[in-house]
């Protein structure tokens, strides 16, 4: 079975890259000190600096693998090329809530880069699954548990 792509903007992308060099590069010699720290206080078995920096040292660690795998697979949407004549990812999307009669703006990612509380909608996700492809003016209908949420497309723009 062929791993899944990881679709990123190329500020995505750059933003994981930096997050993985720190990790490797910073965070694991922290770490490895305050464990060599720890280990110098002597009985480890109620030793709560060791337990903490080990701790500290396992999360790393698997944040690494994550990144890893994630920029392995990844697949890098260039956003200057991106067809503004309908909603796709890298694109921002500005859309009236008809229901609540308020405009929302999102920019449309991949899955591992959303981040919804910065604006920012996965291309998977409900709503973003309902604008991929829509042209502007176009209303869209995103079934959700709490009913059928209605979106009208006022614009699709470039990220900045």
């Amino acid at each position: 079975m062929e791993a899944k792509k990881n679709i990123l903007t190329y500020a995505g992308v750059q933003a994981y890259e930096a997050e993985l060099e720190e990790l490797k590069v910073v965070r694991r010699k922290e770490v490895a000190q305050k464990i060599k720290e720890a280990r110098e206080l002597g009985d480890l078995s109620e030793n709560a600096e060791y337990d903490a920096a080990k701790d500290e040292q396992r999360d790393i660690e698997a944040r690494i693998e994550e990144l890893e795998k994630i920029l392995k697979n990844v697949e890098v949407v260039d956003e200057d090329e991106v067809d503004l004549g309908v909603v796709s990812i890298g694109c921002v999307v500005r859309i009236k809530d008809i229901e609540e009669n308020e405009e929302l703006e999102y920019k449309i990612v991949g899955s591992s880069e959303a981040d919804s509380l910065n604006g920012k909608i996965s291309n998977e996700s409900p709503v973003g699954k309902a604008l991929i492809g829509q042209k502007k003016g176009k209303t869209v209908t995103v079934a959700t548990e709490a009913g059928d949420l209605k979106f009208k497309i006022l614009s699709i723009d470039k990220a900045d």
